[in-house]
């Protein structure tokens, strides 16, 4: 048998051992392979918006690229630690340090080169439902039919190889100082009792305080000037909570008697210290991950909605106009009738003068403003002859010239008094103006500006009111606005960032998972001599069962409760940055994490306790 030969058969004789390891870098190469399809897909590559798609594809797949990188590197690093007393073995029988790192490099070699084939296989499988997804979020005209994706298979297979030949090589490069005695030890080496560092447990504490309470008090641009101060520290206080202030807590737990000696605790927290502290890095980088998943796709989906939401909010009728020709009004209602909508229609002429600034001011009748405040269910408002009523949208300032009391100059000499504030959105797109009487707008002197405004408000045929929009907006461009359709402008500009965040959101939040599944797996050969001892002096299977589950949840939850904790004060932070309540979406988001990760918690516990269950004799 030559030494190929052995390597060859060592991973596939292996295959419980090396399965992990694989699997992971299967899901990576197939998530790579799934940005190449988008990226290289015909109908992608155009101009406009498709091009906009394309480049947040090329970027997004440079981002997960550089990220596999590190992350098969870290599942690598993980595999040869459950590996080490194997090679110590190996050492012990006559083969030399450098053969050790060559049967490394090629076992490398061949799961890579598996892992790569196996992971663009997997995503042809998978390709046509991931393009229609991508078809609904990003809301094309045409459709993303499916292709053979040579370029995108041709890029996945060559770029997959070459970061295993790295990684090959750098791990290879590290086990040159590995020494014999630390390999046959492994794991049994002890490692004395963890303890924290008071001092490092008081600063963990003080970041994650002084963080979260910076975040949550700033307002507007305030929140842009903290944020790299807030990011970093809560960075360095998640990884001094997880090596420091969690040891610290269960030093402190296990000296409470009462919980210590209650029923399986002790079995729990004899060695849970080590744990946290073994499991710290892993936990650190779980949880900034998944803040980052959390964070990016909040962040997304939340400012996505304040778009949708901003334009419903600052425009209540169905379709709006500003254009004076005739022709033009007459059109939009041709369309209406040919589309078979019913709407209720209003207008008003608006009169511009010049103000304090260079601004201008507005003024129109109260007759015209009431029949577009009727339209849309407001209050009418009646303007007294000498006075005036200033109308703003709720929550914006006054523009000058048009404050409380200013006064309005008639041709008469007179002046008229605005002595009163109102709240409207009856003129959309205008954040303040004034009412007068009908009388004293017939009394005011020329305008340097005049123009009127017409309105619909859709009361049948509603299901109609996207092909009316979309037929206005080509035949009277840059004079119509329609809410349906500039909403539908939004998402199709906006859905390729959505689904390249929601995408990358999502590899993250998995590989994090990937992550926690390496240290159950790698604690699991312990675990199994452990509580095969302790079956022995009378540990029930029920007993089992709660301390396996509390281990479990232990493990699947620190880092992920840290990381919503993150994700909820981060995305608190961004509604005050916009002035946009977004609890409604950052709890969908969350939710939703929260969801799949308990989700996660149940298959992870179910085959980690059918492994620990067969070790024990019956």
């Amino acid at each position: 048998m030559t030494f190929r030969q052995f390597a060859f058969n060592n991973v596939a004789r292996n295959k419980r051992l090396y399965a992990a390891y694989f699997l992971s870098s299967m899901f990576t190469v197939m998530a790579f392979f799934t940005f190449a399809v988008f990226a290289f897909h015909p109908a992608l590559n155009g101009e406009g918006m498709n091009r906009n798609v394309t480049q947040g594809m090329n970027i997004a797949a440079g981002i997960i690229y550089t990220f596999s990188f590190f992350f098969i590197l870290y599942s690598m690093s993980s595999f040869l630690q459950s590996r080490k007393k194997e090679l110590g073995v190996l050492m012990l029988h006559g083969m030399t340090k450098r053969q050790v790192r060559s049967m490394v490099f090629l076992e490398n070699m061949i799961i890579g080169f598996c892992a790569t084939l196996g992971g663009i296989v997997l995503g042809v499988v998978f390709a046509k439902a991931m393009l229609l997804l991508a078809e609904n979020v990003l809301v094309l005209e045409n459709g993303l039919n499916f292709y053979i994706p040579v370029h995108a298979a041709v890029l996945t297979f060559v770029s997959f190889i070459v970061l295993f030949f790295l990684i090959s090589l750098f791990v290879s490069y590290v086990l040159r100082s590995g020494k014999l005695i630390d390999l046959i030890k492994g794991e049994k080496a002890s490692k004395g009792e963890p303890k924290a560092n008071i001092a490092l447990t008081v600063i963990a504490a003080v970041l994650l305080g002084g963080g979260y309470a910076t975040a949550l008090v700033a307002k507007g641009l305030v929140v842009v000037a903290v944020m790299l101060p807030v990011v970093v520290m809560v960075i360095v206080g998640t990884y001094l909570l997880f090596t420091q202030l969690s040891v610290f807590a269960v030093r402190r737990l296990k000296k409470s008697e009462s919980l210590f000696w209650r029923r399986t605790n002790m079995i729990l927290f004899s060695d849970l210290s080590y744990r946290m502290k073994d499991n710290a890095r892993t936990f650190f980088l779980v949880a900034i991950i998944s803040t980052v998943a959390f964070s990016a796709i909040g962040t997304l989906y939340g400012f996505q909605t304040l778009l949708t939401e901003g334009v419903r909010a600052a425009n209540p009728y169905t379709f709006t106009s500003y254009a004076d020709e005739r022709e033009n009004i007459a059109l939009i209602e041709k369309t209406l009738q040919e589309e078979k909508i019913e709407a209720k229609a209003a207008n008003a002429v608006l009169r511009y003068y010049k103000g304090d600034t260079t601004n201008k001011i507005a003024i129109l009748t109260q007759s015209d403003f009431n029949r577009l405040a009727d339209l849309i269910g407001e209050d009418a408002i009646e303007a007294k002859d000498g006075q005036a009523v200033v109308v703003k949208l709720k929550g914006s300032p006054f523009p000058r010239g048009t404050e409380p009391n200013a006064t309005i100059p008639l041709q008469s000499g007179a002046v008229l008094h605005a002595n009163e504030v109102r709240y409207s959105r009856a003129l959309p797109a205008m954040d303040s103006y004034y009412i007068v009487s009908d009388k004293n707008f017939d009394e005011l002197p020329a305008p340097i500006d005049e123009e009127s405004f017409h309105a619909w408000l859709a009361t049948g045929g509603t299901q109609n009111i996207f092909a009316a929009s979309k037929k206005m907006y080509e035949a009277l461009p840059h004079q119509v606005t329609a809410v349906e359709y500039e909403i539908y402008r939004i998402h199709k500009d906006y859905g390729a960032i959505l689904f390249v965040g929601l995408f990358i959101g999502v590899v993250f939040f998995v590989s994090a998972g990937s992550f926690l599944y390496f240290r159950l797996y790698m604690d699991v050969d312990g675990d199994k001599r452990k509580f095969k001892t302790i079956a022995r002096m009378g540990l029930s299977e029920k007993e089992l069962k709660q301390v396996l589950n509390r281990q479990t949840a232990i493990l699947v939850f620190a880092p992920i409760v840290v990381a919503l904790v993150h994700g909820a004060v981060a995305l608190t932070s961004l509604s005050r940055l916009f002035s946009y309540d977004l609890t409604k979406q950052s709890a969908m988001v969350l939710g939703v994490f929260l969801a799949i990760q308990i989700l996660y918690f149940f298959v992870l516990r179910f085959f980690y306790t059918k492994q620990i269950k067969a070790a024990i004799p019956t």
